[in-house]
């Protein structure tokens, strides 16, 4: 194919079952002309195994960025899929979600110059998680809110993001919601550029705000967040996550006040490593 349209960046980390029915809710989008880039933070064997797989059936190029285990070193292997992205449009995600259909569409329709967008997602029930298959996914109905009900997604949860199919509804809400967009790393895209720009995400953060702090990098450089959480839906699938480490969530959230205090456009600690070049100090 010629140069992609988006490259979308997907990470994953030992959790090849959810990565699956997440490769069958990309070869289910409406749109093919992009490439997927797996950004895999050292995942075992089967998981190499099962991309390999599944590589010849899906209708659109995929490489798989992997580097050793050694920790959760998730901004590491995000930023070596940023350098190797053949696209000028980055669309983020996780190996533990399921975009609906038109994920990439709505993502490359709302995209604007000197924006990032922020999309939406509903967290599942373990139960629910596990009900979802191939087939549930050729179908679409991992994102119908009747199918979930009936396989164990809780009625008093929030819905809305499931309601708004695009359209009047998924306009009105994205303008009304009173939650500001952000970079999230499950749902966000943005410009190469403009990510090269900050010098991507910051290395040293693990797991607990890492994504937002690059959100606020773009907000201090100018580069404005748009709200469409009610546009480009995915579903995450629940899982356990063993690497939630309650002290190094706190200096990642020091080192984020930092950024928000300081208006911080660059992390030393990047794509690149050291200062600013002079053009963007």
């Amino acid at each position: 194919m010629s140069t992609p349209v988006a490259s979308v960046i997907i990470s994953t980390y030992n959790q090849p079952d959810w990565l699956e029915r997440c490769l069958w809710g990309y070869r289910c989008q409406d749109r093919h002309d992009f490439e997927l880039v797996i950004a895999d933070d050292g995942s075992r064997d089967e998981t190499r195994a099962r991309i390999e797989a599944l590589r010849p059936l899906l209708p659109f190029p995929l490489q798989h960025v992997w580097h050793e285990d050694d920790g959760f070193r998730k901004c590491t292997i995000l930023n070596k899929a940023i350098a190797a992205a053949k696209s000028d449009y980055i669309i983020v995600s996780d190996g533990d979600c399921v975009p609906r259909a038109d994920f990439v569409s709505q993502h490359l329709r709302h995209r604007e110059p000197g924006r990032f967008l922020g999309g939406g997602y509903c967290k599942l029930p373990r139960a629910t998680s596990h009900a979802i298959s191939r087939e549930v996914i050729e179908r679409g109905d991992h994102c119908r809110l009747a199918w979930l009900r009936a396989h164990g997604y809780p009625l008093k949860k929030l819905t809305l993001k499931l309601w708004a199919q695009p359209g009047w509804r998924e306009r009105l809400l994205n303008a009304s919601t009173p939650t500001p967009p952000r970079w999230a790393g499950n749902n966000a895209s943005g410009w190469k550029a403009d990510i090269e720009r900050v010098n991507g995400f910051d290395e040293r953060m693990t797991y607990g705000e890492e994504d937002l702090e690059m959100g606020d990098r773009l907000e201090n450089s100018g580069v404005r967040g748009k709200q469409i959480r009610f546009s480009a839906i995915c579903v995450h699938l629940d899982h356990d996550r063993g690497y939630v480490d309650a002290e190094k969530r706190a200096a990642n959230a020091r080192l984020r006040a930092h950024t928000r205090q300081a208006k911080l456009t660059w992390t030393e600690h990047g794509l690149r490593k050291g200062p600013a070049p002079a053009a963007a100090a």
